[in-house]
């Protein structure tokens, strides 16, 4: 099973960069999409569909800010559509199918960097979430998507500088510890690639892209049973269809249902 996520940052922008013709090519079974910049009337425009996929979104009230969604060779057999309070369902932060015996989700968590506001409103996303993430370890998950946290220093280039600003600071660092280690979740990327300049975010300023100084703030989570199944995990940067890049994971699973 492949999957990608990627963070668009507009999918009607990605799209004219070339996303939909890489997706056509690429053969995954899910793609999940974060920051979508849409209402769901924009997408129902043609230059936005993938032939036999089924597509789903969770668009926020805003026009023109988040959204999430996910395609899907498979027809799910549930969807979910936000976790159940103000930030996550009104700004389209969280969808999620089930697949048989395997859930999937696109999550877009809040940024901090626009000042100690939203910084407030991402630590409570966070504590609301770690409880949504205990109740959901009954059932195997892989959880794509933008977390706006680089967990470790190698997950930044410059993480010295960047201590004391939102995406590294030591209370979403310390969640991210307690997520990959007393909640027992996975970070399948680093279980194949431990490599250190593995970078999914690059800021427009200074050159960052071309002198890669990014941050791998784009991951797939997943619950401890998947562990075996990772086959493999690539970060994708031929071509730039947003400010993040597309981050693809392979796995060894079969679903139960014939699908």
């Amino acid at each position: 099973m492949r999957i990608i996520t990627i963070n668009l940052n507009g999918i009607r922008s990605a799209a004219k960069k070339g996303l939909f013709d890489w997706l056509r090519h690429e053969d995954a079974d899910v793609i999940c999409m974060q920051e979508l910049k849409a209402q769901d009337a924009d997408l129902q425009q043609s230059h936005l569909f993938l032939e036999g996929y089924h597509a789903y979104f969770h668009c926020a009230d805003q026009k023109g800010y988040s959204g999430v969604g996910i395609y899907s060779r498979y027809e799910p057999q549930e969807i979910k559509k936000g976790l159940g309070w103000q930030v996550a369902d009104q700004e389209g932060r969280y969808i999620a199918i089930k697949l048989g015996n395997l859930w999937i989700a696109s999550l877009y968590m809040p940024s901090g960097t626009s000042g100690e506001l939203r910084q407030a409103i991402k630590f409570d996303f966070l504590d609301r979430y770690e409880q949504h993430l205990k109740n959901q370890l009954e059932d195997e998950w892989i959880i794509c998507g933008d977390l706006n946290i680089a967990h470790k220093q190698i997950d930044l280039k410059n993480w010295r500088g960047n201590q004391k600003h939102s995406g590294f600071l030591p209370e979403e660092r310390a969640w991210m510890d307690k997520l990959l280690g007393e909640m027992q979740y996975i970070d399948a990327f680093r279980e194949v690639n431990q490599e250190a300049d593995q970078y999914t975010w690059w800021s427009h300023r200074g050159r960052a892209w071309e002198k890669n100084v990014g941050w791998r703030i784009d991951y797939q989570i997943i619950t401890p049973g998947l562990k075996p199944t990772i086959k493999s995990a690539k970060i994708y940067k031929q071509q730039r269809f947003s400010d993040h890049a597309p981050l693809t994971i392979e796995y060894d699973i079969v679903l139960m249902r014939n699908l």
